[in-house]
C-alpha cells in the first residue's frame, strides 16, 4: 500500500482479488470510498490499495494488520469477506484442509476486527461479515465450511453486544449460492455484482438503525432434487 489513507471514508476489504471480494471492493470505490484489501494478491482494479496478506496465517494477518494501522488513521468500515471452500466429509477431510477453514474463514476474520476496533469505535464505523447459507443450511461434505460460517453467527451477535453501546455496528451477511468462479453464469446462482450492492447496502444504511443479519437467496432454483454443495442454490 502506498500513500496515506484521505479523508475519504476508509473501507477495509478481506480477499479483493477475485470473485465476490473483487466485486465488492470494486464497488464500494464506485461510491467514493478508499478501499484498502488485505489478500494475498493485489486487486485489479487499479483504485484499490493492496496490503500484502495470507489470511490462511495468523502472523501474516497481525503484519497486515500493523501495516494497516500505520498507515491510516481512519477506518470507517470492516468488511471480512475471504472464505476457503474446504470440501470433504467427516470421514475423509484432510486435517490441514480443516485448519485451513478455520484459519481463513474464522480466525482471520477476528484477527482483523480486533486489531481495527479502535478506529472503527473513533469513527462510529460498521463491520460486514459474509457468512453464508451453510451457516445454517448444512450439506454433506461441508463439515468445515458449515461449522466455520456457522461460528460467524456467535461472533457477529456477540460483537453487537459488545460495540453498540461503543457505535460500532456489525452485520452478518448470509448469501446462498454464488457465481464466484469465472464463467460461471448459471441463473440460480447470485451475481458478485449483485452481493456487492448489498454490501455496500449495509455500509450505507440509515445511522439509526443495525442490520444484525441480511439473508439474501438467488431468485430462481435449480431442477430438484440436489445434494451437497448444491443444496445451497436450493434454499
Amino acid at each position: 500500500m502506498t500513500g496515506p489513507c484521505d479523508d475519504k471514508p476508509v473501507v477495509v476489504v478481506t480477499g479483493a482479488n477475485r470473485g465476490v471480494g473483487q466485486a465488492i471492493a470494486t464497488r464500494i470505490a464506485d461510491a467514493g470510498y478508499t478501499v484498502v484489501a488485505l489478500s494475498r494478491q493485489p486487486c485489479p482494479d487499479v483504485r484499490v490499495r493492496h496490503v500484502a496478506c495470507h489470511l490462511d496465517d495468523r502472523a501474516s494477518v497481525e503484519k497486515a494488520c500493523s501495516a494497516l494501522l500505520e498507515e491510516c488513521d481512519r477506518i470507517d468500515a470492516v468488511v471480512a469477506n475471504s472464505a476457503v471452500r474446504s470440501l470433504g466429509q467427516v470421514a475423509e477431510l484432510a486435517p490441514q484442509d480443516w485448519d485451513e477453514a478455520v484459519e481463513v474463514n474464522l480466525s482471520s476474520t477476528f484477527t482483523l476486527i480486533q486489531r481495527t476496533l479502535p478506529l472503527l469505535r473513533r469513527c462510529a464505523g460498521r463491520i460486514a461479515v459474509v457468512g453464508s447459507h451453510a451457516g445454517s443450511h448444512y450439506f454433506e461434505g461441508g463439515a468445515a465450511y458449515c461449522a466455520t460460517k456457522a461460528a460467524l453467527k456467535a461472533l457477529v451477535e456477540v460483537l453487537l453486544l459488545e460495540e453498540r453501546p461503543r457505535g460500532v455496528r456489525t452485520t452478518l451477511l448470509n448469501p446462498g449460492g454464488i457465481a464466484n468462479l469465472p464463467g460461471d453464469n448459471s441463473a440460480t446462482k447470485l451475481t458478485v455484482q449483485s452481493v456487492a450492492e448489498a454490501v455496500l447496502w449495509v455500509l450505507q444504511s440509515p445511522q439509526d438503525l443495525v442490520v444484525g443479519e441480511l439473508e439474501i437467496r438467488p431468485s430462481k432454483l435449480p431442477d430438484m432434487p440436489v445434494t451437497g454443495f448444491d443444496r445451497l442454490k436450493a434454499v
